[in-house]
């Protein structure tokens, strides 16, 4: 779920046209959200828009955020090399409907024909035809720890994408910048392993029972302690997956006659969890406080609707850091416009505890505000700590009540004892109370590494979306041939990079996605840089240098285009 070009338009922050000489995107626009001006080093030439929030005094240190808007002339090629492959498309299923072709994909049986359809026409249109030629750069199988660097099985189709054959070979030490293993870690040595293994000795591997009956654990709740210690909250509860966490405890939060106002970007599981909550949902531009307070003013005074009793409860669901933007949260104009409006906050750190803050504590450490002023903090410790599940933070009162109502609690196995382990070990780390420096040494490395990865890019030409202190770096490629290009042509340089296309993302704005981690050393990322330029270079991704290129159908054979 991601916005639209012409949404961020409208985001509540002015595009100008640059004048005397500098450059901007190829449409003349350039937005970069920004607060207090900063010395631009090493940048590309491009205006910046220096517009504040609000209230600018809710900021303790420079806000710089930057989307540059699609070229003009990209965005009208990549409309027409979608529409160039939607009719190759419909001539491959007209062909199929003869039988000159053959069928691979799942398809409703003739004596099923006058039944409500099981699979979508559209979506199944978009999986054979569009999806499966780029099929190859998803799932690929990793037999090896997920780190900075990775082995991967090598595979082979035979059938353009359709299935894949192991070969029996593996592609050694490929840099991993996908994975969103920020402090490093997701490592099978050093003392959050030996951890692990000794919580396995000790507890073996799973529970069998849900938290209420006899899985209860004396490592959980010491986890738990600690998780709320972290935050500097007066307690917390964990869940064994993140997703769940979400989708399942927003349900217990809030009900009919509730009003949750969600950011556009939030991620599919605060989408599902209010949902299934039966509250009435309605969606505020990303990032944008004007839109947020509109809604909060538009509740107030109208109230409910046809009846209009106050709302019982107004829920504002954001994230720290969205993980297809890059971008953080404004935080402190959140908060003020939940104690102006009397409404409860729902914070989402699964991207953002670990990787943001002098201390590792996600974006209320990094704006250096009151954890007290967030109702609800909710995080995962899938990505920063190396493990899996999530946690829900707040006061006593709050994790009471969830113990006895949240689905994931009641109806959901335990935690598993060696993860839980990993967890306890990485956190204290983390807060240095293993008597070393090492968590204050991979949160200095993830910050370094995260500045001069994005500042080379940026320096190169290519355009790059998101906070400038974001470890979560989105790369544009637009073009629908270019996402399977890119990433074949990265792992050739043994660079294990995600593309991102329709419908994760606006149609017109596939990306590379980048995941800087603390283990980098500056020998893979300045490796890593010279794949990127170089395949910029084939690609012609630079957009901020020259004119987009001519739409090119290369990456895509003919014999692709016309066999399956």
């Amino acid at each position: 779920m991601t916005e639209s070009s012409t949404t961020k338009l409208l985001n509540g922050d002015v595009c100008h046209r640059t004048s005397n000489g500098k450059n901007a995107s190829k449409n003349g626009f350039v937005k970069t959200h920004s607060l207090f001006k900063k010395p631009q080093k090493s940048q590309r030439p491009r205006e910046k828009n220096h517009n504040a929030p609000h209230n600018s005094t809710l900021y303790k240190k420079p806000f710089m955020e930057s989307f540059e808007e699609t070229p003009l002339l990209v965005a009208v090629l990549t409309y027409m090399g979608y529409g160039i492959l939607t009719i190759f498309g419909y001539l491959r299923d007209f062909l199929r409907h003869w039988n000159v072709e053959k069928c691979h994909v799942a398809s409703e049986r003739e004596e099923q024909k006058d039944f409500v359809p099981l699979y979508q026409d559209f979506e199944n249109f978009y999986t054979r035809n569009l999806y499966m030629r780029i099929r190859d750069n998803w799932n690929r199988p990793i037999c090896s720890v997920p780190g900075a660097k990775m082995d991967l099985i090598e595979r082979v189709t035979h059938n353009y994408n359709w299935t894949f054959d192991h070969t029996g070979k593996v592609v050694k030490d490929v840099i991993n910048m996908g994975s969103y293993n920020y402090l490093g870690f997701a490592e099978n040595t050093g003392a959050c392993a030996d951890a692990a293994v000794k919580a396995t000795r000790v507890y073996g591997a799973g529970v069998g029972s849900t938290r209420c009956e006899m899985g209860n654990l004396d490592i959980h709740e010491d986890l738990e302690q600690l998780v709320a210690r972290f935050l500097g909250v007066e307690s917390s509860m964990v869940f064994g997956m993140g997703f769940a966490t979400n989708s399942m405890n927003i349900p217990a939060l809030t009900g009919k006659g509730c009003l949750i106002l969600s950011d556009e970007l939030n991620h599919a599981s605060l989408v599902l969890g209010a949902r299934l909550s039966g509250s009435t949902i309605r969606v505020f531009k990303h990032n944008n406080m004007q839109s947020l307070e509109k809604l909060l003013r538009d509740a107030i005074v109208h109230g409910q609707p046809r009846t209009h009793r106050p709302w019982k409860k107004i829920l504002i669901v954001v994230e720290g850091i969205y993980s297809m933007e890059g971008s953080v949260v404004r935080l402190p104009e959140v908060i003020a416009l939940k104690k102006r409006y009397k409404a409860y906050l729902y914070l989402d750190e699964a991207h953002s505890i670990g990787a943001l803050g002098p201390c590792g504590k996600g974006v209320v450490d990094y704006f250096g505000l009151d954890p007290k002023d967030v109702d609800i903090m909710m995080g995962t410790f899938t990505k920063s700590f190396g493990a899996a599940g999530g946690y829900i933070g707040g006061k006593k009162v709050l994790i009471d009540y969830l113990r006895c109502h949240s689905h994931s609690a009641l109806y959901a196995a335990s935690m598993s004892p060696p993860v839980a382990q990993q967890i306890i070990t990485s956190m204290k780390i983390i807060m240095g109370e293993d008597g070393t420096s090492l968590g204050a040494d991979r949160l200095r490395q993830l910050s370094e590494n995260t500045t001069y990865f994005r500042r080379k890019l940026n320096d190169m030409g290519f355009i790059i979306y998101g906070n400038d202190d974001s470890p979560v770096v989105p790369m544009m490629l637009y073009m629908p041939a270019k996402i399977g290009a890119f990433g074949r042509e990265m792992l050739k340089r043994n660079i294990g990079t995600v593309v991102v296309g329709f419908p994760a993302t606006p149609i017109i704005e596939s990306r590379a996605r980048f995941c800087v981690s603390a283990s980098h050393t500056r020998e893979m990322l300045d490796t890593a840089l010279e794949a990127i330029s170089e395949v910029g270079d084939l690609l012609q991704l630079k957009y901020s240098r020259r004119e987009p290129p001519l739409l090119s159908l290369e990456w895509m054979s003919e014999e692709s285009l016309l066999q399956d």
